[in-house]
């Protein structure tokens, strides 16, 4: 909504200072010390008394539309509109083009959500500010007038230029009525119009994804590198089409160039490293590959990216490279609880049982209510010949199980390991008996 100024304008007509040569002097003076008081308690919120001040401005002189027009912002800030609107019409009625008298009374509307008095005031307004033709777009929108607004964005865009603002509003529209063809068409226009706006490619590239037309997106990403081939933004999209298109080495180039550029947020070059990691692990032989992109952005990785390379080097049978990315993940993000999981399990596998005893009493501190952190810390301590420990943290975590009979064999299984351990063979006796019982109902 368009701002509200001050109607310094409206004010002007009332000559305060001039000097009165007839016997109508005192009225004028006596006028002048009640609109002023009405700007004042105006000034301090003290509307009610501003009205009052007002009217006996009016019972002076009911000639001035500025009385008219200060008693339509009180009510209106009284949230009495329906005297707002009486008084706002007033004053427009003796002033049919004040701009400021107008805008006070589409706010009165828009307050109500009066959308179709709205319209029609705001119409009036268009000629003086273009904002008024945006607000004009903005409650046609509302009022699900789509065509409306959009021409009224087209005329904006072609006076002004673009704007985030209207593209975010055009985009809405688009969204809303779910019309591709006109989002896409107006992007071909503004391509045409300036070829050598990078933005609008990217986005038009995006939007024939978007619509399952591949072939036009790749097309169109062709075309930006032909028009701007120092782009890095197209590489975001190339790497894929030449994924697809098994050009491997045009592939690979994209996507180096796509993890070095420093106008490449994080977040997009995450997503890049991620695509390929999966390309690799379904296509083994370019590993090496691989292990050099990596390379480029060893210093710029973030928890998500070491969390896929984890998760590839774990699926290619490389422990030591898998807990190796978990660990650092789980440094960047230490309350990450599957990447505490994922790294104890692996240090187990790699039986490393004293960084699994040390990091799981840790990980307990974070998430004392989770019964797989005692359970690795029982295997690692009976691993390490701690049967009490061992004891002391299975038993504890059987507290917390819920529900899961595989883990509950397993806490039995190593209940019965540490009770042997420690020569209580009945007891370690009882515990087997438990799991071999679990273990047949599955």
């Amino acid at each position: 909504m368009a701002l509200l100024v001050m109607p310094m304008l409206a004010m002007a007509q009332v000559d305060f200072n001039k000097t009165p040569d007839d016997d109508l002097g005192n009225v004028e003076d006596e006028f002048q010390e009640y609109f002023f008081e009405a700007l004042k308690q105006k000034g301090i919120e003290n509307y009610d008394r501003a009205v009052e001040a007002l009217h006996k401005c009016l019972n002076l002189d009911s000639k001035k539309p500025v009385i008219y027009f200060e008693l339509g912002k009180n009510y209106n800030k009284l949230k009495n509109f329906g005297a707002a609107e009486d008084n706002l019409k007033k004053a427009i009625n003796m002033q049919p083009d004040n701009e400021w008298f107008l805008d006070e009374l589409y706010d009165v509307y828009y307050q109500q959500d009066d959308i179709n008095n709205a319209i029609k005031t705001i119409k009036q307004l268009v000629k003086y500010h273009p904002d008024y033709k945006e607000d004009l777009a903005a409650l046609y929108v509302r009022e699900k007038r789509y065509k409306q607004a959009l021409e009224l964005l087209d005329e904006l865009d072609e006076e002004f230029g673009v704007s985030e603002a209207r593209d975010a509003m055009r985009n809405d529209i688009y969204s809303i009525t779910g019309n591709a063809d006109d989002r896409i068409e107006n992007l071909e226009q503004r391509i045409a119009n300036n070829p050598n706006n990078e933005e609008n490619h990217l986005k038009l590239i995006y939007r024939y994804s978007q619509t399952g037309d591949k072939k036009k997106a790749y097309k169109a990403a062709q075309n930006l590198l032909k028009i701007k081939p120092e782009s890095k933004f197209v590489h975001l999209a190339l790497y894929k089409f030449y994924l697809q298109d098994g050009k491997v080495e045009e592939a690979i180039s994209s996507v180096k160039i796509a993890l070095t550029s420093p106008e490449i947020n994080a977040d997009a070059k995450a997503k890049v490293l991620k695509d390929f990691v999966a390309f690799v692990s379904k296509n083994p032989e370019f590993e090496g590959d691989l292990v050099d992109i990596t390379a480029l952005v060893d210093n710029n990785k973030d928890a998500q990216t070491h969390s896929d390379l984890g998760s590839y080097y774990l699926k290619a049978g490389d422990k030591v490279k898998a807990l190796s990315n978990y660990r650092e993940a789980l440094r960047q993000n230490p309350n990450d609880f599957k990447l505490i999981k994922d790294v104890l399990l692996l240090q187990l596998d790699l039986k490393d049982y004293t960084a699994v005893v040390k990091d799981s009493e840790a990980a307990l501190e974070l998430y004392p209510a989770q019964p797989i952190l005692y359970l690795v810390n029982g295997v690692a301590n009976n691993k390490l010949g701690n049967a009490k420990k061992a004891i002391d943290n299975l038993e504890m975590g059987l507290d917390f199980l819920i529900d899961n009979p595989n883990m509950e064999a397993d806490f039995y299984s190593e209940l019965s390991i540490a009770y042997k351990a420690q020569n209580n063979i009945s007891k370690s006796e009882t515990f087997a008996k438990k799991a071999q019982s679990l273990k047949a109902q599955q």
